[in-house]
């Protein structure tokens, strides 16, 4: 069966957390399947490595002897593929949604001897795959706020909602968000925490959002407001639906804008990381305010 790289990763989070709720958050995936797999490792070392009971879970003697070898080996293999990546000069973008903007071939032509390689994320994962393994993301905020992530807002852009075609507001020009307050919405994946709220816009209510259904991903989200399931909201930019699907978007008064941004590991201190960032702020004339950054 033979032991893999994320089986340690499960098992060093599941050592620091000392719980498998909190690693499995913190891991962006679900508990039995963290749960599953931890297992998995423990019956190929043919040992149990946690001790579990309702106060929570505590290394076993095994466990603690692996424990030092697990970071060992991957911070090795961060360190290998870092190295390899420098090497390939290639840099990996994780982001959500259609980028458009013009940002692709804008920002690729300024990243001179670098090749940009782009890998879609679910919004099951506010992180846009930065918790996977991805260099660099573009990536609505709020992003995790636990120290691990740095970031550099590179535009803003109103918040618009997507109407089923006959819905009753669909024939406004805009629409106020006290209209849209008690309607039903699609929102992201209970995982996504903040990014969640805010495309439920939970910063304007005072009452939770009546949650319809959850999406993973743009289209997803677009075939239940075509379906009539719900409305939802969405940035200014991605509001060119296709032919496809039977939706009008139209602007929400009343609410702040969303904050597009470039993030990164806020202990990833490589000049690329830094270039790609300053790229991107210049191809979209980001606002001077909206940094939150390390050296680099």
């Amino acid at each position: 069966m033979g032991v893999h790289l994320r089986d340690l990763r499960y098992f060093l989070t599941v050592a620091e957390e000392r719980s498998f709720t909190r690693a499995a958050g913190r891991l962006f995936v679900a508990q039995p399947t963290l749960s599953k797999q931890v297992r998995r490792l423990e019956a190929e070392l043919r040992t149990p490595l946690f001790e579990r009971d309702r106060h929570g879970v505590s290394l076993t003697p095994a466990g603690e002897a692996l424990l030092p070898h697990a970071r060992a080996l991957l911070g090795r293999w961060d360190d290998a593929r870092h190295d390899v990546a420098g090497a390939a000069r290639t840099l990996t973008v994780g982001f959500h949604t259609r980028i458009g903007r013009g940002l692709v071939p804008s920002v690729t032509a300024r990243m001179e001897g670098w090749r940009l390689r782009f890998r879609q994320v679910s919004w099951g994962d506010p992180t846009a795959g930065l918790a996977d393994g991805v260099d660099v993301a573009l990536a609505w905020l709020p992003v995790p706020d636990d120290g691990r992530f740095a970031w550099k807002v590179v535009s803003t852009e109103d918040r618009w909602v997507a109407l089923p075609a006959g819905h009753p507001l669909a024939d406004r020009t805009a629409v106020g968000f006290a209209d849209l307050a008690d309607e039903p919405f699609v929102a992201h994946p209970a995982s996504a925490g903040a990014l969640r709220s805010f495309w439920l816009a939970e910063d304007h209510r005072t009452t939770p959002a009546r949650v319809a259904a959850e999406a993973g991903s743009a289209d997803e989200l677009l075939e239940l407001v075509a379906a009539g399931v719900g409305v939802a909201l969405l940035p200014a930019e991605n509001t060119d639906v296709s032919p496809g699907f039977d939706v009008v978007c139209r602007p929400v008064d009343g609410l702040t804008p969303g904050r597009l941004a470039v993030v990164w590991r806020a202990d990833d201190r490589r000049a690329v990381v830094r270039e790609f960032a300053e790229s991107c702020a210049r191809c979209l004339c980001y606002p001077t305010d909206g940094v939150r950054s390390t050296t680099v």
